[in-house]
């Protein structure tokens, strides 16, 4: 059973994915920008862990536009 066998990283990955998947589905901007931003969170550290440094700094520069976007449209 070689589908069983998956690495803790791979996980990280995994969930990463499914995090920016399921982001995508959502009508409320305020929900998709918090589950995108954990999604991305989650691929930081899979690109660090890799170590993959473009994954890493995209999905970091991608949290911060999440960021950005949740606080002017809190105000």
């Amino acid at each position: 059973m070689e589908y069983f066998d998956t690495s803790p990283i791979e996980l990280v990955g995994y969930a990463a994915s499914l995090c920016v998947l399921l982001s995508f589905f959502m009508k409320n901007i305020r929900a998709l920008r918090i589950v995108n931003s954990i999604g991305c969170a989650l691929f930081v550290l899979y690109g660090i862990l890799l170590p993959t440094i473009p994954v890493a700094l995209t999905n970091g520069a991608i949290i911060g536009v999440n960021v950005y976007y949740l606080w002017i449209h809190k105000k």
